[in-house]
Order: structure tokens, then sequence, then C-alpha cells
């Protein structure tokens, strides 16, 4: 990533929380901290962010406070190879008529490609999702209710008296912050709330996980793993984590990035 390219993931991170660290810029830019410090120096003496000990903050902080973990922009720039794999696995499960749930990410957001080819009634909280199914396909989109996060692009709704009860589908496909053996993790307490209510509503639970979600925690756990029926992934997983998955009774589908039509199922 280029100087300019860098300056401007840094700008939307301080956009989109209180406080951007150097580590969460590390990761986000794929540079040295060195290299980040030296942006931050430069931006700063810019008079385009202030800067704080151990990060670097805006010089006006978003007032609203949103949910936990990175934008949706940023998150869609991550992996997407191994993401579009796993979205058309994802869709081969699904027939026209199916009613799936699909939970806002950017790797269930590349189901909205080969999913252009189905009919089926599809229920979501994410607005590109929506949007992009309306305008390109043929399927029938209802969304959900509730309060806007503009930097994950949702929908959430903390009330039981929403439409989210009145839905009944065969499968929800959803992603997730991290996978271990205590089970799905999210970062975000709204987002578990949301989540769960979904949950609830569906047959099955297709989660959709790049390999490196099997190597990062958090706090708070969604649901165990045998509420999972199939985990769909990338050939970056190992043994021991594919193992893991066959010992809670999981199904799992692994895909080869730049290969979609390629996967082996385990379990």
């Amino acid at each position: 990533m280029i100087e300019t390219e860098r300056h401007r993931v840094i700008l939307s991170a301080v956009q989109a929380r209180p406080v951007a660290t150097v580590s969460d810029l590390c990761e986000l830019t794929d540079a040295s901290e060195a290299t980040v410090r030296r942006d931050i120096a430069t931006l700063h003496m810019q008079k385009k962010v202030r800067r704080v000990r151990g990060g670097v903050e805006s010089l006006a902080p978003p007032q609203f406070v949103g949910l936990s973990g990175r934008p949706f922009e940023m998150n869609a720039t991550r992996h997407v190879a191994q993401k579009r794999a796993i979205a058309q696995a994802a869709v081969e499960m699904c027939e026209d008529g199916d009613a799936i749930i699909i939970n806002g990410g950017t790797t269930t957001f590349q189901m909205v490609h080969p999913l252009a080819n189905r009919r089926c009634l599809v229920f979501t909280n994410s607005f590109p999702i929506a949007e992009h199914l309306l305008k390109q396909s043929k399927n029938t989109v209802m969304l959900s209710g509730g309060t806007i996060y503009r930097e994950q692009n949702i929908v959430l709704s903390p009330f039981e008296n929403d439409v989210t009860r009145n839905f009944s589908a065969r499968r929800m496909f959803l992603g997730a912050q991290g996978v271990s053996k205590r089970g799905v993790m999210e970062q975000d307490p709204l987002i578990i709330q949301a989540e769960t209510k979904l949950i609830g509503q569906a047959d099955e639970v297709v989660l959709m996980v790049d390999s490196t979600k099997f190597r990062n925690r958090s706090a708070l756990v969604l649901c165990a793993l045998d509420r999972i029926s199939t985990i769909i992934t990338d050939d970056g997983i190992t043994d021991a984590e594919a193992g893991m998955i066959e010992s809670a009774g999981v199904a799992l589908v692994v895909t080869t990035p730049g290969r979609a039509d390629e996967v082996r199922t385990a379990g």
C-alpha cells in the first residue's frame, strides 16, 4: 500500500472510532509500526489528525458512538479471494424458493454476485446486500428495522417486537469476528443480541469465515459451535482447527481461493 492509500485508511479509521491505535493501523494498512508512526507524524503536522500516546485521534471525534470492530469499507478489502470462494460455496447451498437470512458483513456480501442467478426470499440487516440484490437480481428482499450503523452498513434493533420474529428461514448465513472451541465470537453486545434473534429464526446456521478468523479472539461468545450446522472456510485452515470443527459435529466445507468450483467437504 502506497503512502497516499495508507493516509486515507488512517483518516477513515479515526473517523470511525475515538482513537485508532498504532497496532490497529498496522493491521489495516499491512505496514510496519515505524511506517505507521511516520504516517501519523505527517498527518499530525498537516493538522489532519491529533497524535496521542499509542495512536491517533480525529480533530473532530464522531459524536455518534458506533459498534466495535472495523468499518465495512475497511474489511471489504481484506482476504477478498477467500471471501469470494466462501460465498460461492454458500450460494450453492441455496435453491430457488428458499427463505434465507444473510447477516451483514463483508464475507456474506460476496454472496450477492452468485445469488444473481437465484430466486430466493432474502431477509437481511445489510444495506449493501439489500441494495445490490434489489438492483441486480430477481430475489425478493426484506430488510430488518432498527438503528442504522453507518460504519458497518447494518441495521440493528434491541427490541423484541421487530420484524425478525416474523421471518422463518431454511438457513442463516453469517460471518464472525472469531471462532474457537468456545464458539462463535463477536465484538459488540448489540451485534450479539441482534444475531441471537436471527439465529433463532433459522433451521440451519451456516458460518462463513476465512481461515484467519480461527486465530482471532473476542471476549463475547455469540453461540456454541454445536448451534452451527456448517462452517465454510478456505484452505488456510490448519488440521488442528479442522479437527476442532469435526469434534463439535459441525460439517466443514473448505474452498480454494481463485477456484470457487473446488471445495472439500468433511464431517
